[in-house]
């Protein structure tokens, strides 16, 4: 079999689209970590970022996610199975393919950008590719929509009639991040294959990059990006901090995304020089230190508390206190349905709990009330157990030896660390 399975591999470069489609066809499904032919596409790799020369198969497959749909789609798949391995990501971080990668799942004409996405979430896993991605720029078309100009490929042509405008190179993560929110905003369409024989536009939901931000997150370096103000691509006059183009998701429908976006914001709470900046409502112009660049808060207590509320009345008084968001919701508001999400939106009021000015902040805008409602219903020992923390540092009496943050360095329970770049379930297995 193993011979049989080698003999496919000249055919991924055949002349022939069908010949190409063939074997590839064959060979996908021995891409998956359990299979024990996987061996025939990473024998030949170096480990880490090592410059090593990319074996025939991997150089192939790359290529081949710029072929036709049926072809791209099942190279992209292999890459997606294939990249649970480190021995990938030299390979996959190489700048000519990461530029057309990361140009692919931004650009709004790309039938394949989810699977994309996913690729780039695997790879986040690891902080050496996070440090790549930081420092890797796209040179984009800045027309009345961006276009990315290393995207092009069968399944992303050119736009119809052709884009003018000038070239800029821009970060790739804050392409991503706008890409992200603008997917959100503009829903996937779809045009039958009858009506048009070209890609719809907005292709893509892009759910798994909000991974890619909660692994970028975990560095120190990704933190300061995600806190540090900078102006949109395409609005010069907008300054604001990236993370807060972000926090709005902790109620998506989606589970990947919120999910994404709410262990970003977490990572960002263990900076504690940034907890004034991460709690200020949007009219405050606030800096994260040692950066002395100001820009309007990014106000996420109130996504934080949105996913903790459920449709219990609150009296007058109570109802004054919180952000206008919590203030008099629906008797059909429901609790955060995934007990991690719940644990993790805990978690991050604890970390904003080990400056002064954060558990001031939390006890003058209703968090208090919010929490002791969301204990009383909670099923789960360990959300309960935390709840219980944080009403204690809420409640509690502050003396001289917290009057500033410098003196306050409680330690706040059991508060997992950050999401570690291996951990094995944040990677997207077989597909």
């Amino acid at each position: 079999m193993d011979e049989q399975l080698q003999s496919l591999l000249p055919f991924l470069h055949d002349r022939n689209p069908e010949a190409r489609q063939i074997a590839l066809e064959n060979l996908v499904g021995y891409t998956p970590k359990e299979s024990k032919y996987r061996h025939i596409f990473l024998s030949g790799l170096g480990t880490g970022l090592s410059k090593t020369k990319d074996p025939d198969v991997i150089r192939d497959l790359k290529l081949l996610c710029r072929d036709q749909l049926t072809i791209a789609h099942d190279a992209f798949r292999a890459l997606v199975n294939l990249s649970d391995s480190s021995l990938l990501l030299s390979p996959l971080s190489e700048p000519t393919f990461l530029v057309f990668l990361i140009s692919y799942t931004i650009s709004p004409f790309s039938t394949l950008a989810d699977m994309a996405a996913m690729l780039l979430s695997n790879l986040s896993i690891h902080a050496a590719f996070c440090s790549t991605l930081l420092n890797t720029k796209i040179p984009v078309l800045l027309t009345p929509q961006i276009y990315p100009m290393m995207s092009r490929a069968a399944t992303s042509v050119d736009p119809m009639p052709p884009l003018d405008g000038e070239i800029h190179e821009i970060d790739a993560l804050t392409l991503l991040i706008d890409a992200f929110t603008e997917r959100a905003r503009s829903p996937t369409n779809s045009v039958p294959e009858a009506e048009s024989d070209r890609p719809s536009t907005k292709n893509g939901s892009l759910h798994f990059l909000a991974s890619v931000f909660a692994n970028v997150s975990v560095t120190p370096a990704g933190r300061t990006f995600l806190l540090t103000p900078s102006r949109s691509a395409m609005n010069a006059d907008v300054l604001e901090f990236p993370l807060a183009k972000l926090v709005v998701f902790t109620e998506h429908p989606d589970t990947i995304r919120r999910g994404g976006i709410s262990s970003t914001i977490k990572n960002c709470a263990f900076h504690r020089d940034a907890h004034r900046a991460l709690l200020s409502p949007e009219e405050d112009l606030v800096s994260v230190p040692p950066s002395t660049v100001k820009a309007p808060g990014i106000n996420i207590l109130q996504y934080l508390l949105l996913p903790l509320a459920g449709p219990e009345e609150l009296d007058i008084d109570e109802q004054d206190d919180l952000p206008a968001s919590l203030q008099f919701l629906p008797s059909t508001k429901k609790r955060e349905p995934d007990t991690s999400l719940r644990l993790m939106h805990v978690e991050t009021l604890l970390l904003l709990c080990t400056t002064r000015w954060g558990r001031d902040f939390l006890r003058q805008h209703g968090t208090y009330q919010i929490i002791r409602r969301a204990h009383e219903v909670e099923t789960i020992d360990n959300v309960s157990e935390h709840i219980e923390q944080l009403a204690g540092f809420l409640k509690r009496d502050e003396g001289k030896e917290t009057e500033n943050d410098e003196a306050s360095e409680d330690r706040v329970g059991d508060i997992a660390v950050e999401a570690t770049l291996d951990d094995e379930d944040s990677r997207i297995e077989e597909v």
